[in-house]
């Protein structure tokens, strides 16, 4: 009889920041079975990119399964909360949109709601479709309170996300890592050895000589992607010709004005910034093409566009948007920036880690990290990253805009074949048929094609078996349940200074001095 398969004993993480320390505070948790030694490597020479960062509702599953308290989590990362995402000048220069998490208004006998929308909106002008939402009526007025489990309707449909500082996420994670027992090395990995048989990572050795040996490695060095790329030389899938932005530009301001419950993407001429409210700041950015603006043009852009002083010079970041060719490689598994780049149009960056993780728990390996179970963690990472380049390039195809040759580019591109067929079968009826499990739902797809003026030609033919003048009487008290709800809840300042607001935030001062 052959014996089992050995277990992993040496799990080694190689690089701190976002996703080192999300692997690190999940594993702390839920690998603390006794014979698995978690160890993390990072180098303080390093550094992270740590600026500001949005996320997406999953985020909570993870906070709820590491059993985060999110009062503290809140206060000790400066973070804010965010209901969606405002996008200004995407469509056209003058225009604006909201994508809302969670749902827009509320089937009736099984029919999606924008399609009684599109019913109604073919017969008379209607508003933005936003206004049918418990997060859009919440960001439109700025206000935010926490859903309960025992929230009544509507309330109980704001959804949210949160907005916070990097680098103070990834020192809170670590403190729940460490505390679990994960180990943390200060040192620079300057050479990788590999197994001659099975090409395997072996060994790692540091600037000062220590050897770390593993069976499993966590690739988390961000772009250089030290152990995928630069000792397994996986390859890269570039796209850049879909998604032409390669750089960004990075400051933080003052806050002018109190924090609103989303994050805001405006369009310009060559690109697009990006603001993210936190209680201690505001993260401003600029994503471009360095084919269509030079370094110096994209800074006198982003710090002509500032609504506050700047606190520091700002930063200037390269990328290459795309994706690892496979995210697990022999006996190493790719998290974060090592794994490749969307644009951070929709905040996912975190969720793919959070999706990482998730998925390696469940597919754990031995010590054999077989082909079986390789396999199916790269199909999944795969369709899940093409699931959001698609949604993310719709942004930029889906524009009217005219007035450089960087939306031309956009504009005229021809998208991917799997996003060319959502954007048909959307034109013809407003339809949309999620594949596998993507990320985001109908309600996701709905707001940025009506946002972006893609209207389609007609509507379910089964809406006309709903009586008109009843589905009328229902979607307009749908909407003033909304604003009504909406109208009821504190302001976002208010809600974070009586929870959760950071010792010393400015907040606290402002909310008690109003």
């Amino acid at each position: 009889m052959t014996g089992m398969p050995a277990p992993i004993e040496r799990l080694v993480i190689v690089g701190g920041g976002t996703a080192g320390w999300m692997a690190a505070a999940a594993f702390s948790r839920f690998l603390n079975n006794g014979h698995t030694k978690i160890t993390l490597i990072e180098s303080a020479e390093i550094g992270t990119i740590g600026v500001g960062e949005a996320t997406i509702p999953p985020i909570l599953t993870f906070n709820k399964m590491l059993g985060i308290n999110e009062n503290e989590f809140i206060a000790a990362t400066q973070g804010t909360f965010k209901a969606g995402i405002e996008f200004v000048n995407w469509g056209a220069i003058g225009e604006r949109y909201v994508h809302p998490f969670g749902f827009h208004g509320r089937e009736i006998h099984g029919v999606a709601f924008h399609q009684l929308y599109l019913r109604a909106r073919s017969r008379r002008p209607m508003p933005p479709i936003s206004e049918w939402s418990m997060s859009g009526a919440a960001i439109r007025l700025g206000r935010f309170a926490r859903p309960g489990t025992d929230a009544s309707t509507p309330f109980n449909q704001l959804y949210y996300a949160y907005q916070f500082d990097a680098a103070l996420y990834a020192r809170f994670l670590r403190t729940y890592a460490e505390r679990g027992g994960i180990e943390r090395i200060e040192g620079k990995v300057v050479d990788v050895a590999l197994n001659g048989e099975s090409g395997f990572v072996e060994t790692l050795t540091l600037a000062d000589g220590r050897r770390i040996e593993g069976d499993l490695f966590l690739d988390c060095s961000g772009f250089r992607g030290l152990l995928i790329e630069q000792a397994l030389k996986t390859g890269y899938e570039d796209w850049s010709h879909w998604l032409p932005c390669n750089r960004a530009v990075a400051v933080a301001t003052e806050n002018a004005v109190p924090p609103e419950p989303l994050t805001r993407a405006t369009a310009r001429s060559h690109g697009w910034q990006w603001r993210i409210p936190l209680q201690h700041r505001m993260g401003n950015g600029l994503v471009y093409s360095s084919a269509y603006l030079s370094d110096d043009d994209a800074r006198d852009t982003l710090m002509a566009n500032l609504e506050g002083p700047p606190l520091a010079d700002p930063r200037t970041l390269s990328f290459t948007t795309g994706r690892r060719r496979l995210s697990w490689n022999k006996n190493v598994i790719t998290l974060g920036l090592s794994s490749g780049f969307v644009e951070p149009l929709e905040s996912t960056s975190i969720h793919l880690v959070q999706a990482g993780i998730a998925r390696l728990i469940a597919l754990f390996p031995d010590k054999r990290c077989t082909d079986v179970e390789r396999n199916e963690y790269n199909r999944a990472m795969k369709d899940l990253a093409e699931d959001i380049r698609d949604f993310v390039i719709l942004h930029f195809h889906a524009t009217r805009r005219n007035d450089s040759p960087f939306w031309d580019y956009c504009r005229t591109m021809q998208p991917p074949d799997s996003l060319a067929r959502k954007i048909a079968l959307f034109r013809e009826k407003g339809r949309v048929f999620r594949d596998n499990f993507e990320l985001f739902a109908t309600p996701s797809w709905v707001a940025v094609m009506f946002g972006q003026g893609i209207w389609p030609d007609g509507y379910d033919p089964i809406v006309d078996a709903l009586d008109e003048d009843h589905v009328d009487r229902a979607i307009e008290q749908m909407r003033r349940d909304y604003e009504a709800t909406a109208q009821r809840l504190p302001t976002q300042a208010e809600f974070i200074a009586r929870c959760c607001a950071a010792p010393g935030s400015p907040l606290r001062a402002a909310v008690a001095a109003s």
